[in-house]
């Protein structure tokens, strides 16, 4: 009788036990809600990386400029469709459009053409 009563406090707690496991290993809120455009900015007759080159992000109207080694990021970014145009002085600009899909970063790389002196 003692082993009956026994083994059915141990299912109970062993059961009890792997409920609460599984549930906090599966919380319906951890996912993401924002994706991020990454890449760099390179001439496109020499391949080099283009640092301080302007890049507007539209409709969120933030401005990022490259750094040393060509490369920009844009985090925390709404699932939409964005349009991404890069200047520089003296190259033509360009536009690129993406689609930012929540919890993805997207790499995307831009080449500008000098403008002929």
């Amino acid at each position: 009788m003692k082993k009956a009563i026994l083994k059915t406090f141990l299912i109970t707690i062993l059961s009890v036990v792997t409920a609460a496991t599984i549930s906090s290993c599966s919380n319906s809120n951890d996912y993401e809600i924002f994706g991020s455009i990454h890449g760099c900015v390179t001439d496109h007759t020499d391949g080099k990386p283009l640092e301080n080159a302007s890049i507007l992000l539209t409709p969120s109207g933030v401005t990022k400029l490259t750094d040393a080694t060509g490369f920009f990021k844009f985090e925390n970014l709404d699932a939409q469709q964005y349009t991404l145009t890069v200047q520089k002085q003296g190259y033509q600009p360009n536009r690129k459009t993406i689609t930012v899909v929540a919890g993805e970063d997207f790499q995307i790389d831009v080449q500008l053409t000098p403008i002929p002196q």
